[in-house]
């Protein structure tokens, strides 16, 4: 039995990614750093197969704890699949943003999937498991009142992008998987300019997308093999005129945005 563990996973899409996880036949390792919620998570699946599931209290910005999350691992049996689904979001003018919300931002987005990734690789290696990043079509275009959030995303496609070419040869498989607008709590509790919850609506192009339908997709590009995942073909094609044509792309992004400009 493969062995599963996935950050940010007692509510939005981390919970959906768990419960896909289980019905395929994993061992679920839930962690999140809201163990209330994540009790419960665990109480519901464990009604179906105790056996298969686990929880694991994690703040994924806290070094001590991920140090001491891998040997806990390797004495509950290893680690076959890794999933950096943990993220936070901001919406606020790069202007008006407090550096310290660009630095939380940084870290949970970008260097908690880089650490815990890294510390595990050991027992990845051993089980010639994989990664699956949860990015964002905001790491491959601009959104305005994003700056933190996309600089964060962008990243992480690179970072991963490297490694995948270093540990391949280990047999170790990593998927980018690159959603656009899911109706998740990110963008419900997405910081404002000083750190404190956002107070106006997020702007969005595309359709609003489930988390259940985004973990579908998920489980099925890594069970193919892909390395990337665009399942949303709208933002895609956004993706590729901001390529291509870059300032036609800011002329678009400007109207359809602009009232972030007015926060």
């Amino acid at each position: 039995m493969k062995t599963v563990l996935i950050t940010g996973a007692a509510s939005g899409l981390g919970w959906a990614l768990s419960q896909q996880a289980f019905a395929l036949g994993y061992r679920v390792i839930l962690a999140d750093m809201n163990e209330v919620l994540l009790e419960a998570r665990v109480e519901a699946l464990a009604a179906r197969d105790a056996e298969r599931v686990t929880s694991r209290g994690l703040d994924v910005t806290n070094s001590d704890a991920i140090t001491l999350l891998v040997p806990w691992l390797e004495k509950h049996g290893g680690l076959d699949l890794l999933i950096n689904n943990a993220g936070i979001t901001h919406r606020s003018l790069a202007e008006k943003t407090a550096m310290s919300v660009f630095q939380k931002v940084m870290a949970v987005d970008w260097q908690a999937p880089v650490e815990l990734s890294v510390a595990c690789l050991p027992l990845l290696k051993k089980s010639r498991g994989g990664i699956i990043n949860i990015g964002s079509m905001a790491g491959w275009m601009p959104v305005l009142g994003r700056a933190g959030y996309c600089s964060a995303k962008s990243a992480l496609g690179q970072f991963f992008e490297v490694m995948r070419g270093e540990v391949s040869r280990y047999g170790i498989h990593i998927l980018m998987a690159y959603p656009s607008f899911l109706d998740t709590p990110i963008e419900k509790n997405a910081l404002g300019h000083d750190g404190k919850p956002a107070a106006h609506a997020r702007s969005m192009v595309g359709n609003m997308r489930t988390p259940e339908w985004m973990a579908e997709q998920v489980f099925d590009a890594y069970g193919k093999g892909r390395k990337r995942l665009f399942p949303d073909r709208f933002t895609w094609f956004a993706s590729v005129l901001w390529r291509v044509a870059p300032d036609l792309y800011q002329r678009l992004m400007l109207r359809k945005f602009a009232s972030e400009l007015e926060q």
